[in-house]
């Protein structure tokens, strides 16, 4: 397949250094039956409104808003287009909206969670809509739906520019010999079936602003980054670029994850189909929806309730925790194996951020490659972002909060200003 470049790439390690102007920038994040969003004022940053629908095409859907009002408010909402139009009204409403006409949203960032080749956020012209479109087989759940909301945004709002900003990009990076799989290389050829890898949005900003923070230049040293929410993606990153992550074709791969398997043994699957009479759906929502932590320990996918019932004395609960941070640790040492030794490794998203028992968990043993955890500052970081090993570390051990869509924002507004 071919690697797909937009005409304009973000540059970690140099400022923006457009005239800074007052531009409105929506944010949307399409899920199956959602629809996150964020408006920015991005002359100094500031949110102006978030929310998010869900449920949509269900009974009980609703208009869940964050900021400038906190709200719940039930709508019929029978598809995504109505969801974005929705939005709209919020974000003008009179009373609780933050502008007062949509002629002040300068630009719409839409997330896409599989990019297929492209290797940058881009602006969407037809063409680019259409040549993304090809890809949409790689991602069918997540891009169809994605597809609808860009449609709607057109409909809505046929003079604003869109920006797509692809969570497979930051991965395009990787080499060759790193992302092909091992089945016959027809089946690369003929259906694209490579490791894409996810969550990038969020590793560009945790890169970016852990170099801010720390005080390195990324090109000059060795990462690995751990994004550990509900989904799990742990990016090797050298030079600044990512040179290999855990998550595949599909977000599946890699570590055991809050409902979904991390590694499987294909044939362990293939024999469960068997047993089980299962259909190709029902097995892809075993391994997405019903394993991991809720699989292991038959009660919760929520880190924070398997901690708890484990010091109550849960033993499945236990041995799901135990799971966890066992592959999270095998990944860990993998990376610094192929790194050849590592500088930093981050911990970000909600898990990641939150939760010191995991963090502890999955670094206790690797000492032997320089990691020394300052255990008392570890017990009280949550969210912060902070370094969390010992002044004598060889390796820097930090927690950085992330912020995908004020990632998006800048995207959005350094391509729009460029245009």
């Amino acid at each position: 397949m071919t690697e797909i470049r937009s005409h304009t790439t973000i540059d970690l390690t140099t400022e923006n250094n457009t005239e800074q102007q007052i531009m409105k920038i929506l944010i949307l994040n399409c899920g199956s039956s959602s629809i996150k969003y964020k408006m920015y004022d991005m002359g100094g940053q500031a949110v102006l409104a978030a929310g998010g629908i869900e449920k949509i095409g269900s009974q009980g859907a609703f208009l869940k808003t964050k900021s400038p009002v906190a709200e719940k408010t039930f709508y019929e909402i029978p598809d995504h287009n109505t969801g974005v139009e929705i939005v709209l009204k919020a974000l003008t409403d009179p009373e609780k909206g933050c502008i007062k006409s949509l002629e002040e949203i300068n630009a719409v960032g839409q997330r896409i969670v599989h990019g297929g080749p492209f290797s940058a956020s881009t602006i969407l012209t037809p063409e680019i809509f259409a040549e993304w479109k090809k890809y949409l087989a790689l991602a069918p759940v997540h891009s169809g739906v994605q597809a609808k909301c860009i449609e709607a945004v057109q409909a809505h709002l046929p003079q604003v520019p869109q920006v797509a900003i692809f969570d497979t990009a930051f991965h395009q990076t990787i080499p060759e010999h790193a992302y092909l799989s091992s089945l016959p290389y027809e089946y690369y050829e003929k259906y694209g079936i490579r490791r894409y890898g996810f969550h990038g949005t969020s590793f560009r900003y945790v890169l970016q602003q852990s170099a801010k923070v720390l005080g390195f230049n990324p090109t000059e040293k060795k990462l690995i980054i751990c994004h550990i929410g509900n989904g799990i993606s742990i990016s090797a990153v050298k030079g600044g670029q990512c040179i290999d992550t855990t998550m595949g074709m599909m977000p599946n791969e890699g570590p055991m994850m809050g409902t979904r398997t991390g590694d499987l043994d294909p044939s362990s699957l293939l024999y469960l189909m068997e047993k089980e009479h299962l259909t190709t759906q029902q097995a892809t929502d075993i391994i997405n929806k019903k394993s991991g932590l809720l699989g292991i320990s038959g009660k919760t996918n929520d880190m924070r309730e398997v901690i708890e019932l484990a010091e109550n004395g849960d033993e499945k609960a236990l041995l799901a925790f135990k799971m966890y941070n066992y592959r999270l640790k095998k990944y860990i040492g993998a990376y610094a194996a192929i790194l050849g030794g590592v500088d930093y490794i981050i911990f970000t998203a909600g898990v990641g951020e939150n939760q010191p028992p995991v963090r502890k968990g999955c670094l206790e043993g690797l000492e032997f490659i320089g990691v020394k955890l300052d255990q008392d500052k570890n017990e009280k970081i949550y969210g912060q972002e902070t370094v969390i090993s010992t002044p004598d570390s060889k390796v820097t051990v930090a927690v950085i909060p992330t912020d995908e869509e004020l990632m998006m924002a800048e995207d959005a507004m350094r391509l729009i200003s460029a245009k």
